[in-house]
C-alpha cells in the first residue's frame, strides 16, 4: 500500500513516519528532503559550472566550463528590456550572480534564488533613493503556462519540468551571468 508523503500511518504493528511528520516533530533533514521526489531527477552528467542568460534570445544555458550542457527558452519580467534597478519594475537583472537558496515549496513548482541585488545593485538604488527589491528567482509555473509573453516580476521562468530538471542539475554556489 502506498501512503500519502507527510503523514504517520498505522499498519499492523509497524508506524510508518514520512518525511512531514519528522519535519513536524524538528528532525533535521537534509536540504532538499523534504520535497516530493517526484520533484527530483538524480543528474549524473557532468557538473554544472556556470549558467548564461541571454534576456534578448529568451534563452537559458547551463554550462560545463565552455560546453552548453542544456538550453532552455525562458519567460523574463514584464518590462525585461534593461537592468533592474527598484522593487516593482518588472525587470530581469542583468550582470553577474550566484545561485545562493533554493526553495523545493516554491508558489512557483520549485525555485533557485540568484543572489540579487549585490552590493552595487544596492549602492545604485540608494543613490536614486529607491529599494532595489530582491527575491529574484529561476522558477516554474504556479500551473503551465502558454510561452506567449514575459509575466514575471523579475524573474526567469520556464516549464514545470524545464525546473525540474534545473533544479537537480544546479547546485548552489553557482555562477549565474545575465546578458542584455
Amino acid at each position: 500500500m502506498r501512503y500519502p508523503r507527510g503523514e504517520r500511518h498505522q499498519t499492523g504493528q509497524a508506524t510508518v513516519i514520512t518525511r512531514r511528520s519528522l519535519l513536524l516533530a524538528g528532525v533535521a533533514l537534509p536540504l532538499g528532503a523534504c520535497a516530493p521526489r517526484s520533484k527530483f531527477r538524480h543528474y549524473r552528467g557532468p557538473a554544472v559550472t556556470s549558467i548564461r542568460v541571454y534576456k534578448a534570445e529568451r534563452r537559458m544555458d547551463l554550462m560545463h566550463g565552455d560546453r552548453v550542457l542544456r538550453s532552455f527558452a525562458i519567460e523574463l519580467g514584464s518590462n525585461p528590456v534593461g537592468h533592474k534597478i527598484q522593487a516593482g519594475d518588472g525587470r530581469t537583472p542583468e550582470g553577474s550572480y550566484v545561485i545562493d537558496r533554493r526553495n523545493p515549496n516554491s508558489a512557483y513548482h520549485l525555485s533557485i534564488g540568484i543572489s540579487y541585488p549585490n552590493a552595487e545593485d544596492r549602492a545604485r538604488a540608494a543613490a536614486l533613493g529607491v529599494d532595489p527589491g530582491g527575491d529574484i528567482f529561476i522558477h516554474g509555473t504556479p500551473r503551465e503556462r502558454r510561452r506567449d509573453r514575459d509575466w514575471t516580476a523579475g524573474c526567469i521562468a520556464v516549464s514545470n519540468r524545464e525546473m525540474e530538471e534545473i533544479y537537480a542539475m544546479v547546485q548552489d554556489g553557482t555562477p549565474i551571468h545575465i546578458f542584455p
